[in-house]
């Protein structure tokens, strides 16, 4: 098993962590890396020092359908004949997304920021992108559709290895961790290796944010994307892997440690946010006055949006515990700690 750095353009994360598993049929790749050029040549190049050629690929397992993860696999797929497996919730975003005109994502964001708070400097943008035609540009608009999929509990079908899939939905809803079921090479204690994609990185914590989509019909689904992280989170707790080897960052033991500060993290979070709501917020205020790692003046256009998302998933999770409400007939709706 090795890892390849493919590189994530104009991304403090700078790389996913590709990883090779060598199996009886041939190499599977877990994850592929950014749809890029450079990112492209990095995978082929890393491939090569290991003496493979893309077209030896047997199989891809994604953990998650963002782009950083899935980018490349159509790429891979072409070049070597290879499947593709994710879970059936991310598969559904992918075939959703193609099939979507592209200004609906547009639309849809539009009208959720206004809905959040955001002020009409901020949404306006995104109204004149939709009307501009600038839509091709959007990652994952033609990501390639899985033609396998990955069955919590069950084993992948890895001729010689023993690989389970775990189902650890919150950073996205169909997102999993791959627990290589093998004594460690090093003999290190716990129960062999966990491929934890995004779910559980070294130093800091995915981005929980809102996964729901409206349907053909219009209608969304309300979800708690922050309740099913920390359920996950848990989860991956009992199995007390050996090694866990990220998408991100660095490999790492002692998952169970781990686990306890992302656990403590949130709930200290949603602390703060409950103590932020004695005066009523939308969820545009709310993530004006949270703390990130920057000023709020200092953060992105883009990287705004994800911060809204994430506040309005720590309110559903206040709400769903019973610790705020919505103001009744607020406009946009504002939140109150109870």
């Amino acid at each position: 098993m090795w890892a390849i750095k493919v590189p994530i353009p104009d991304n403090p994360l700078g790389h996913t962590l590709v990883h090779v598993l060598d199996t009886d049929r041939g190499p599977v790749l877990v994850d592929t890396g950014w749809d890029d050029p450079a990112s492209w040549d990095t995978l082929t190049a890393g491939l090569g020092t290991l003496g493979i050629a893309v077209a030896d690929v047997h199989g891809v397992v994604i953990t998650h359908h963002h782009p950083d993860h899935h980018g490349l696999s159509g790429q891979v797929r072409e070049a070597s004949g290879a499947w593709i497996a994710m879970h059936a919730a991310d598969t559904e975003v992918v075939v959703r997304t193609r099939a979507a005109e592209p200004g609906v994502w547009f639309d849809y964001m539009s009208e959720k920021l206004a809905a959040a708070g955001a002020p009409e400097e901020h949404v306006a943008p995104l109204r004149a992108a939709r009307t501009s035609g600038r839509l091709r540009t959007l990652p994952g608009l033609h990501a390639a559709v899985p033609d396998r999929e990955i069955v919590p509990a069950e084993l992948l079908p890895l001729a010689g290895r023993r690989l389970r899939a775990i189902w650890t939905p919150g950073h996205t809803p169909g997102h999993v961790c791959l627990h290589l079921e093998e004594a460690h090479p090093a003999n290190l204690p716990g129960n062999g290796r966990l491929f934890s994609g995004d779910h559980l990185l070294p130093g800091i914590s995915p981005h929980i944010g809102l996964y729901e989509a409206p349907d053909e019909h219009g209608v969304t689904r309300v979800t708690d994307p922050l309740g099913d992280y920390l359920d996950s989170l848990e989860r991956i707790d009992r199995l007390d892997p050996a090694e866990v080897l990220p998408a991100h960052q660095h490999a790492f033991t002692d998952a169970p440690a781990r686990v306890r500060e992302l656990l403590a993290h949130h709930e200290e979070r949603l602390a703060g946010l409950w103590a932020l709501l004695a005066e009523p917020l939308t969820p545009w205020g709310l993530a004006e006055r949270m703390e990130w790692n920057r000023p709020w003046e200092r953060i992105p256009y883009g990287s705004r949006n994800i911060a809204v998302s994430e506040a309005e998933a720590h309110l559903r999770r206040l709400v769903k515990q019973g610790r705020a409400e919505a103001v009744p007939g607020s406009d946009p709706v504002t939140y109150r700690a109870l």
